[in-house]
């Protein structure tokens, strides 16, 4: 599924994984009443793509870095 967060951050939610952890990203926390958890993200999704750009591949904190830059909206697939 899809959620677009609107910005600025903060966002919400912590990651967790990473092609450096070798387990897919996903989410770890969520923030009561945070933008991420209204937008009703769930722990443990998957996370597929940040901004339209595929995850698979992507280190911890180039996907930290790719969110970061999301200044406006941030634009995420998800897998429950």
């Amino acid at each position: 599924y899809s959620v677009s967060l609107v910005g600025p951050a903060p966002w919400g939610f912590r990651l967790q994984g990473g092609k450096d952890f070798n387990v897919p990203l996903s989410i770890s926390r969520l923030n009561d009443g945070g933008k991420a958890a209204q937008a009703h993200v769930g722990i443990g999704d998957v996370v597929l793509t940040i901004d339209g750009i595929s995850t698979d591949g992507m280190t911890h904190l180039e996907a930290q870095n790719k969110i970061k830059a999301c200044t406006g909206n941030l634009n995420m697939t998800l897998q429950r």
